[in-house]
C-alpha cells in the first residue's frame, strides 16, 4: 500500500505538535515497519524544512531531514505537474498539486489534516491520520 503524506502530518510527527503527533508518528512507524510505502513531494520538502526549523535545532533538523529522505520516496514535481494543477478541479493550488503528484505514482491514499483537502478529491481517498489508522485495524 502506498500513501502520500502531507506536509502537516510530517511536521506533526517530527515536531511533536499536540494533539496530533501520536497519530502522525504511528503513520510514520508503519512506513518504518515496511507496512506502508510513504511518499512526500519535493515541494513539501522545503516547507517541512522551513517550518521545522522553528521547532528543532539546526543540527537536529538536518539529521531529521536526512532521516526523512531515507524513510520517504520523494516525488519529483515537474513543470507539467505545476501547470496541470492550475486547471485541476480543486481550488486550492497546493492541494491540487499534491493530488496530481499522488496520482502520478498511483498512491492509495493521501494522508492529511487539512480540513479543506479532506473529501475534496474524487480520484484518491484523502483522509486524516486517525482515519487511516482506524482502517488499518480492520
Amino acid at each position: 500500500m502506498k500513501a502520500l503524506i502531507d506536509t502537516n502530518v510530517v511536521l506533526d510527527a517530527i515536531a511533536a505538535r499536540e494533539p496530533f503527533y501520536k497519530d502522525a508518528q504511528k503513520v510514520l512507524n508503519l512506513i518504518l515497519d515496511n507496512k506502508l510505502v510513504g511518499y512526500i513531494t519535493a515541494s513539501s520538502v522545503t516547507d517541512i524544512y522551513y517550518i521545522a526549523r522553528k521547532y528543532l535545532h539546526q543540527t537536529v533538523l538536518q539529521n531529521t531531514m536526512r532521516y526523512l529522505f531515507r524513510l520517504f520516496v520523494v516525488i519529483d514535481v515537474l513543470g507539467e505537474d505545476c501547470l496541470a494543477a492550475l486547471d485541476f478541479f480543486i481550488d486550492d493550488y497546493e492541494d491540487a498539486l499534491i493530488t496530481i503528484c499522488g496520482n502520478k505514482v498511483e498512491v492509495d491514499y493521501i494522508i492529511t489534516r487539512d480540513a479543506d483537502f479532506l473529501g475534496n478529491v474524487k480520484t484518491t481517498p484523502v483522509i486524516t491520520p486517525a482515519d487511516f489508522l482506524a482502517r488499518q485495524k480492520k
